[in-house]
């Protein structure tokens, strides 16, 4: 168990609770003291209602001290991206265009599923314009910076969760991945992230792309993402493309481990390039999983890369995005979105029409391929964190934030869960993750697998001390 209170997990939190040896309100005023440290440097909340986490700590609290806590998370500090709707509160999506005054008067499905079970928000975690891109930067909130190196990038679109995270802002966090949204910041970071089956969580308003965005949990635990994703998997009838209700409990089983399990471990997946210090780390992970009893076998997916298709699929949504906003509007934007959006233009409903019958081939393909691997192990990211506030890394031959995250965005097109991992430092001292995938349906089988790996080779915790004086937006 951690010392310091404001790096427990919800799971630690939740017994010191019933043991009436930490209350809800210290954990929140520790988390909120965190933000308060780290703003400056880090600028990772957009938004925090200090006021309201204290009364909603203190009723916590109350209930605690009668026994009769109201859910799976009650009293435990959460915090939110600001692409998902949140009562009260003002929904920007990193967005100049979106004026903060609302009104705001409704939850988006996970958000209420986390207040229903007694979570105290705490505040709102920065994000790229309309989540658009892999790193976190916008023109209304500035950029978001990595907590193991604050000159590097947190990673995007949900870096604001991953950096929060990381500093014990929070032990929950909710993020959205779209294409790789919550995995890629998890591994910059060095937490773990989670997007289950599309489906698997509930989403309202129907997110832009809508059918490869997953909601998921960021935390410092497997238990901790495994709790959350038990309480937001809980159904809401405003999704209409959501997964009928699965009454899981996806703590259950976490510990049984991967013996037995056969495992495909592909280095590049056949056609990207992984810088050598990700792959060493990302194989002495692979080596752990076959000293954990998992049958381990080197093999690639087997298929091209799906970039044109997803390039076609993604920027085509931003385009219809950008033609309903007003010319006055589109002139407040990220010069990056609007070039996206634009280059969108160019393709024809010939080309979506293939894209989607390419994302088809492919979703069938991996469930083929899942007939004999219980499990896919590929690198996360192949390089680590690069320079704050640009899109990808200068002298690399790149020209946009998709040319370094071939891991990721596959597996939205296929709308399988997957893990980002931390499995190390880089000798510069940033954070390597190794990426699990599962087939369809199988939660539980990447949370397992995820949770053995953190049993064997504990994730490396952040020697950060947040400096004095900085100052989230309040």
């Amino acid at each position: 168990m951690s010392e310091d209170l404001a790096l427990m997990s919800a799971t630690e939190l939740l017994e010191c609770y019933r043991r009436k040896r930490v209350s809800p309100v210290e954990a929140t005023r520790a988390a909120l003291d965190r933000i308060a440290a780290s703003g400056e440097t880090l600028n990772a909340f957009c938004f925090v209602d200090e006021e309201s986490a204290v009364a909603w700590a203190r009723e916590s609290e109350d209930r605690w001290r009668q026994g009769r806590p109201k859910g799976l998370v009650d009293g435990v500090p959460a915090a939110i991206k600001d692409t998902m709707l949140t009562k009260g509160w003002p929904t920007r999506r990193g967005s100049r265009t979106i004026p903060p005054d609302g009104p705001w008067e409704e939850d988006s499905p996970a958000v209420a599923r986390l207040r229903e079970h007694g979570a105290v928000l705490i505040g709102k975690t920065t994000t790229p314009e309309f989540g658009w891109k892999a790193v976190t930067d916008s023109p209304l909130t500035g950029t978001t910076r990595n907590p193991w190196n604050p000159g590097r990038t947190s990673g995007g679109s949900s870096g604001g969760g991953a950096v929060a995270a990381a500093v014990g802002a929070g032990a929950l966090h909710l993020g959205g991945d779209g294409a790789g949204s919550i995995r890629i910041p998890a591994a910059f970071c060095g937490v773990y992230g989670f997007k289950g089956t599309f489906g698997r969580v509930p989403v309202y308003p129907q997110p832009v792309p809508a059918t490869i965005t997953h909601p998921g949990p960021i935390t410092r635990t497997v238990a901790d993402a495994a709790l959350m994703l038990t309480v937001i998997a809980e159904p809401d009838a405003r999704d209409w493309m959501a997964l009928p209700y699965d009454a899981r409990d996806y703590r259950i089983g976490l510990g049984e481990g991967v013996r037995g399990l056969r495992i495909a471990f592909s280095r590049n997946l056949g056609y990207a390039s992984v810088d050598p210090e990700v792959t060493e780390l990302v194989e002495e992970a692979v080596r752990v999983f076959e000293e954990l009893g998992a049958i381990v076998e080197e093999v690639d997916p087997g298929f091209e890369s799906p970039r044109r298709a997803f390039e076609v699929y993604y920027s085509t949504r931003f385009t219809f995005v950008l033609d309903h906003l007003a010319e006055q509007q589109r002139e407040l934007l990220d010069p990056g979105l609007v070039q996206m959006a634009e280059e969108g233009r160019n393709f024809t409903v010939r080309d979506l029409m293939e894209a989607e019958l390419e994302q088809a081939i492919l979703g069938r393909h991996m469930s083929l391929f899942h007939r004999t691997y219980d499990l896919l192990l590929t690198p996360q990211v192949p390089l680590a964190a690069f320079e704050a506030g640009v899109d990808f890394p200068e002298n690399r031959g790149m020209r946009c934030w998709l040319d370094w995250t071939p891991f990721t965005y596959p597996f939205n097109f296929t709308q399988q869960p997957a893990a980002s991992v931390p499995c190390g430092l880089t000798r510069e001292g940033l954070p390597v993750a190794i990426q699990i995938v599962g087939p369809r349906y199988r939660e539980d089988q990447v949370l397992r697998a995820s949770r053995a790996y953190e049993s064997a080779h504990p994730f490396p915790m952040l020697p950060w001390s947040p400096p004095a004086g900085g100052q989230a937006k309040r």
